[in-house]
């Protein structure tokens, strides 16, 4: 999983520039400064000067409570990360001559994937001779589709790759 890309600001002493715009703590323009100007107005009003747009030309900065800032930001990118929804592709494996309740527990077990939201790929697997009788497999694969028509969508039609025969199905 990769990290979330880091914007590094530029605060105080960092800024290395001669002359920047400087916004007040209170959203007020004051106009472009020297650095060590700004900075020093900064630190006698008790907050940072942060570099809040740095291709202008002067850069910006706004005088503010930098451990604050980050503070608020980290807040929102946890609400917004909070609200996203992921889902699973979940995997259920038969074979052409799974039993009749075998089958049964197999499509209970998908609909409480399909009820928890996540999509199901079903693969039927075939082996040595079982390739000589298909039918087997696509008969499974229906009593499948008829034990799962309230609860969810076939996404994928039933399809042979190989020696398996699978189907997706997602959540109705």
């Amino acid at each position: 999983m990769s990290r979330p890309q880091v914007v590094k600001q530029r605060i105080n002493h960092l800024i290395r520039v001669p002359e920047v715009r400087v916004i007040g703590a209170e959203g007020e323009q004051l106009g472009v400064l020297k650095t060590p100007d700004a900075v020093r107005q900064a630190k006698d009003s008790g907050y940072d000067l942060v570099e809040v747009a740095p291709t202008a030309d002067p850069p910006v900065c706004r005088i503010m409570d930098f451990g604050k800032f980050k503070y608020e930001q980290s807040k929102k990118q946890h609400r917004t990360k909070q609200h996203q929804k992921s889902t699973q592709v979940k995997e259920i494996k038969l074979r052409p001559r799974t039993d009749k309740h075998d089958l049964e527990t197999k499509v209970r077990q998908i609909r409480g994937f399909l009820e928890e939201g996540n999509k199901t790929k079903v693969t039927v697997m075939f082996r040595g001779r079982e390739m000589a009788n298909k039918e087997f497999g696509f008969t499974a694969i229906q009593k499948v589709i008829e034990g799962l028509n309230e609860f969810g969508i076939i996404e994928s039609s039933p399809r042979l790759e190989g020696r398996n025969l699978f189907m997706i199905v997602s959540p109705k």
